[in-house]
């Protein structure tokens, strides 16, 4: 086959060479209007062709190559005080997969135990491309499954205006539980 990005032979997708020249992740940091630390890998410009994968066959190889990039290897390097566990936001199957559950399988480890389909939006509506203003007039309205742990790591894969994590957190908090902080693919504020 060849990689995607540079046409070579590849035994990939992606090359180990364009794996390390394109996918090769940072930490963004920035806060939500709520005040919770909102950790990024990527800025949404550097991946955004490999995000428009999402809904095809390819998307399912694209967001497992950058989950382990990403989301594995924050884990590897993540040594909280105390277990914890990460829900991922709407992590319904949808094209055969969820791209968010893939984000959130790559967080388990020792201190990190992924939980599935907890968290799921009543309103499917699209925000791509959509304004601040029209996401404020129609919200996810989230339903939470009980879970018993109290504390979380929220996942997320693309952040625009912070809008559904932070219905998501609010969501959260009303049924008692903490999000620690906010974890998500790449930013779209990140320029």
């Amino acid at each position: 086959m060849r990689c995607l990005v540079c046409g070579s032979l590849s035994l990939k997708h992606i090359c180990s060479t364009c794996q390390e020249k394109y996918l090769t992740p940072s930490l963004y940091k920035r806060h939500l209007e709520d005040g919770t630390l909102l950790i990024s890998f990527y800025k949404y410009q550097d991946i955004k062709e490999f995000l428009f994968t999402k809904h095809t066959d390819l998307g399912f190889t694209i967001y497992n190559l950058l989950a382990e990039k990403s989301f594995k290897k924050f884990a590897e390097e993540f040594f909280p005080e105390k277990r914890l566990i990460s829900i991922a936001i709407d992590d319904r199957v949808d094209d055969d997969y969820s791209h968010t559950a893939i984000l959130n399988n790559a967080l388990k480890s020792h201190y990190i135990k992924p939980r599935y389909t907890l968290l799921h939006a009543q309103n499917r509506v699209s925000y791509a491309g959509k304004s601040r203003k029209f996401r404020q007039e129609n919200p996810r309205n989230f339903q939470l499954h009980p879970f018993k742990e109290r504390e979380v790591i929220l996942v997320d894969d693309i952040v625009t205006t912070g809008s559904t994590l932070t219905e998501a957190i609010q969501t959260l908090k009303r049924q008692g539980k903490d999000t620690l902080f906010c974890l998500t693919l790449c930013d779209v504020s990140n320029r």
